[in-house]
């Protein structure tokens, strides 16, 4: 962690949460995200040396405690009441993007969309009785990333990265731009749908009620005409 050497708060903050992926890991950490794994899903892209560097930093800097995990095998990563505090400036800072920086192409990573969906945005009280598996297919996306599947179920939601082995109940298609928009709150599902960015497959019912599974982004309202054109 480099020090800036200056005594104003703002350089000092900057020591500890400026340093690349700290913020994301701190915010997968505050979403719920405990354990080394669970943390490394909401960042695609983050090698798990630099995870382990950057969780070491957090704990020396006392923004997170690093517990033995009661299950007996690895570790637990808990905010501290430093880490909790941090909460409000990270907010701010989205805020801040929500209204003024828009969204591009290379924002639009589907597996951070959906993780987000799942892990933070997950409608609980809305999801079918029954279990629906829906396969997302992103054709303007590398390989790796084209194909997800999500099983959706009374309380839960799980995102897969290979056929689950059940039947495909939805099958929607999307432009992964149009669909981190959507998420996002910069357009809604109607929006996207008739302009060709997502388009759904499978009965009318199922297809009228996926959108209302993911909850309205905590940003949504502060979406500006700069950010969301």
């Amino acid at each position: 962690m480099v020090s800036y050497g200056q005594y104003c708060p703002i350089s000092r903050a900057a020591e500890v949460l400026g340093e690349r992926w700290t913020v994301v890991i701190l915010r997968n950490i505050l979403l719920g995200a405990t354990t080394f794994n669970a943390i490394a899903d909401g960042a695609p892209g983050l090698s798990r040396t630099l995870l382990s560097k950057r969780l070491r930093e957090l704990a020396r800097a006392g923004v997170i405690d690093i517990l033995p995990n009661p299950s007996g095998r690895g570790s637990v990563y808990v905010p501290t009441a430093a880490g909790r505090d941090a909460w409000a400036t990270m907010e701010s800072l989205g805020i801040w993007a929500a209204r003024w920086l828009e969204l591009q192409p290379t924002h639009a990573n589907p597996d951070v969309v959906l993780w987000s969906w799942v892990n933070n945005c997950l409608a609980v009280e809305r999801l079918p009785e029954r279990r629906v598996v829906v396969e997302f297919r992103f054709h303007d996306q590398p390989e790796r990333r084209r194909r997800y599947w999500v099983l959706f179920g009374p309380d839960r939601a799980e995102v897969c990265l290979k056929p689950p082995g059940y039947d495909i109940d939805l099958v929607v298609e999307a432009q992964a731009l149009s669909f981190a928009r959507w998420h996002a709150g910069a357009i809604e599902w109607g929006q996207a749908i008739r302009s060709g960015g997502i388009t759904v497959t499978g009965p009318t019912r199922l297809a009228r009620a996926l959108p209302t599974w993911n909850r309205r982004s905590h940003f949504a309202p502060h979406v500006t005409a700069e950010s969301a054109r």
